[in-house]
């Protein structure tokens, strides 16, 4: 496809010709490579409802962070090559199994078989609604090719220090990137809107994974979601950081977190001024925490 040729579809602006073999910070070639789908009942709350979200884990990543849960997938690229038509069954499968929506997980690097299976399955009689999941290392630019496609964004906001991101996932241009990308989500898609059922419909939802030692990141992030885009954005605190990849050989993030540690970003949201908290996994954390 041509937009693998000189492939500018994420913040690294590589320039590589991805179709002819050459490789850029994401590892992708121009082959898609998915490396599971499934109705996935482990996402927040409104997002799974009764029927599951439609998780397609899209292989290979646009980060290379140093704590990855997911690097045999995102660092190795393990998967299986298929095609835009093949997708599109996928992505009609899921419907057919009574999913709520389509979850593109890590989607960007692979954004043009993406949209071309996304056309072809709504042609078929899809009609859910899509979610992007990301790591908000996102370029507005293509962030606004996606408006009208995308009903969902699902960014997890990592880090307010450009040092701390350079350490974590290779680049500290990530805090300003991931800044003008949520507030470009929120201009095409605004708050979380929820039916009457409880499921997200459409709008944006901000996860935050907690890092020990980092909780005055976390403190930056939550203030700045709340002042500068919405006291009514809907985040995801996460609790469930442990050691992974290469994690034990950073300072600070060899453990999990603390009770104390999640409570006090808990709080600091609340004093921030956000309320619409998820809550869905908070009663599994504290088998995960250090005591």
């Amino acid at each position: 496809m041509r937009k693998y040729r000189k492939c500018r579809l994420c913040p690294w602006d590589c320039g590589v010709d991805r179709a002819s073999g050459e490789l850029g910070k994401c590892a992708a070639s121009s082959q898609l490579v998915v490396n599971d789908y499934m109705p996935h009942f482990g996402e927040e709350a409104c997002l799974v409802g009764d029927g599951g979200s439609g998780a397609i884990f899209f292989s290979h990543c646009t980060l290379r962070c140093r704590f990855c849960q997911t690097c045999d997938m995102s660092w190795r690229g393990e998967g299986s090559h298929i095609d835009a038509g093949r997708l599109a069954e996928i992505f009609l499968w899921l419907q057919a199994e009574g999913c709520h929506n389509l979850n593109w997980i890590t989607p960007t690097h692979f954004l043009p078989h993406i949209i071309l299976a996304l056309k072809t399955a709504r042609s078929r009689g899809l009609t859910l609604p899509v979610i992007y999941n990301t790591s908000a290392f996102e370029k507005v630019k293509t962030l606004r090719a996606l408006r009208g496609l995308v009903d969902i964004y699902l960014p997890d906001f990592k880090f307010w220090k450009a040092e701390t991101a350079a350490v974590l996932c290779g680049t500290s241009a990530y805090p300003e990137v991931a800044r003008e990308a949520v507030r470009e989500m929120h201009r095409q898609v605004g708050e979380l809107l929820l039916d009457e059922a409880g499921r997200a419909v459409r709008g944006v939802l901000v996860r935050h994974l907690i890092l020990p030692a980092h909780l005055d990141e976390s403190r930056e992030i939550l203030n700045w979601l709340a002042t500068e885009v919405s006291d009514r954005t809907y985040v995801n605190l996460m609790g469930h950081y442990r050691p992974c990849h290469e994690a034990a050989e950073i300072q600070g993030l060899g453990r999990t977190l603390t009770a104390h540690e999640y409570h006090t970003v808990w709080r600091w949201a609340q004093e921030a001024g956000l309320h619409r908290l998820d809550t869905t996994h908070r009663r599994m954390y504290p088998l995960l925490w250090s005591n």
